[in-house]
């Protein structure tokens, strides 16, 4: 068992997010890692639970991965965005807050930004599922 405060985990500022090959920029965002555990084979855990703060008109762009994810609002409003596979256009569009919980599918292309006029965070559950090993 590994008990910590969050306060204690170190807050890195996230600049780039990689989609289709491309760095996308990110504004205003930082990332602590509350818990990880496994490799997927490409420098990710396969599981891990993050800490998010997005400063107000900060911006998560497009992106996807392998990974399942679910964020679970805690404070602040979002607006959330996902994007069709293969043309990238705007499929839904959501505005959440408080209480409220996004899941994302496996290489689902999405994206956030902070629309509130104060810092937003959020925790966001990924972990990696393999259909071939019954999970």
């Amino acid at each position: 068992m590994e008990i910590k405060h969050w306060k204690d985990c170190e807050d890195k500022k996230i600049d780039k997010f990689p989609y289709k090959g491309k760095k996308q920029d990110v504004i205003g965002t930082s990332i602590r890692w509350l818990s990880e555990v496994g490799d997927d084979g490409h420098g990710f855990p396969e599981y891990g639970l993050r800490f998010f703060t997005i400063q107000p008109g900060g911006k998560i762009p497009i992106h996807n991965h392998f990974y399942h994810q679910t964020m679970f609002i805690l404070e602040g409003r979002f607006e959330c965005w996902e994007f069709d596979f293969e043309t990238d256009e705007l499929v839904k569009k959501a505005e959440v807050g408080p209480g409220d919980f996004i899941y994302v599918k496996s290489m689902t292309p999405h994206g956030m930004e902070n629309i509130g006029q104060e810092s937003a965070t959020f925790l966001c559950c990924i972990c990696n599922v393999y259909e071939d090993k019954g999970l």
